[in-house]
């Protein structure tokens, strides 16, 4: 997911999304350790994905204080 698509979208979706992305990542983890999944790049693209956007919603949060 590109930044500029994060931005476009609400906190509330953002945070929704956040937790989703999460669950993902704990499921592959756990696909990995079972030798189910092959592609060990998906956990890594997800996380990256996760820090994306707290980093938005980090950012909207500042922006209102000021």
């Amino acid at each position: 997911m590109k930044a500029k698509e994060i931005r476009e979208k609400k906190t509330g979706e953002l945070k929704r999304e956040v937790q989703e992305k999460k669950e993902i990542v704990q499921q592959l983890r756990f696909d990995i350790s079972m030798k189910q999944a092959k592609d060990h790049r998906e956990v890594r693209n997800a996380k990256r994905d996760i820090a994306r956007m707290l980093t938005v919603i980090n950012e909207s949060k500042s922006d209102t204080k000021i």
